[in-house]
């Protein structure tokens, strides 16, 4: 099946169902709070026509990909450091498993007095949130990397850094990967929350107007704004990987996929 009628495949669903929202909501089948999906687009068309939703895309954009970037940083180099060098790792392990399972927005009354409102608050909270599946998915995949591959490469001789570069690194790409697309959701979800919570800009203040104005078109066209960016940045990133780990797939199901 060619890419393009695999794509067509996966839009029928789609398609159909908001064929089917917009008629019973035509109908006055739904309850109001389920605007119909020409109702969403003429409250996109209204919001972008009265300048308010590209500075709240900008803002949330802003946020969402700076704290990811930061988080994402810091949970590769280490969880890098921590699947190299045993005493970091005792140190990380239970810290790690301790805060792993709290939900991230419980730290929002600390980091806000700790950066008080603004993007600093969010950006750290995204971040924070990030670090920990980065963290966990590079420690692991360091600590299930082949010993032969290194012993053989500093059996030829090969600089450290050399081994670091060409043989580590490629080793742990794919779980690596694997993690960050699992932190990308994150900072989406911690976006979402804390802009709800404490943005005076943003895509979730969007829809908290809309909450308070009972503008339900206006909630879900947020909510939509919200789901077109976490798709595209997450097609980019698998469109990175898809870069960097050229030939390491080779021979696997993934490669065959037309």
């Amino acid at each position: 099946m060619s890419r393009n009628a695999r794509s067509l495949q996966g839009a029928i669903l789609p398609l159909v169902v908001l064929a089917l929202w917009q008629v019973t909501a035509s109908n006055g089948t739904l309850p109001s709070y389920l605007a119909s999906p020409w109702a969403v687009a003429k409250a996109i068309y209204e919001l972008f026509g009265e300048k308010e939703l590209m500075p709240a895309f900008r803002a949330s954009l802003y946020r969402v990909y700076t704290g990811f970037a930061i988080g994402a940083g810091f949970g590769l180099l280490v969880g890098l450091a921590a699947g190299t060098w045993k005493p970091l790792r005792h140190f990380f392990d239970p810290l790690v498993a301790f805060l792993f399972p709290i939900p991230k927005i419980a730290f929002l009354p600390v980091f806000l007095l700790l950066f008080g409102l603004g993007h600093g608050l969010i950006v750290s909270i995204i971040s924070f949130s990030v670090f920990f599946p980065v963290f966990l998915s590079s420690r692991h995949a360091v600590l299930s990397v082949n010993p032969l591959f290194i012993w053989a490469a500093r059996n030829m001789g090969t600089p450290a850094h050399i081994i670091f570069l060409r043989v580590l690194l490629p080793a742990i790409a794919p779980q690596a990967f694997t993690g960050l697309r699992v932190g990308l959701s994150m900072a989406f979800v911690l976006l979402f929350a804390s802009e709800l919570i404490s943005a005076h800009e943003g895509l979730g203040t969007l829809i908290s107007h809309g909450e308070e104005a009972a503008r339900y078109d206006m909630m879900l066209a947020g909510i939509l704004c919200f789901a077109v960016a976490g798709f595209i940045s997450d097609r980019i990133l698998m469109a990175v990987r898809r870069r960097v780990l050229r030939g390491q797939t080779v021979g696997t199901i993934e490669a065959m996929q037309p």
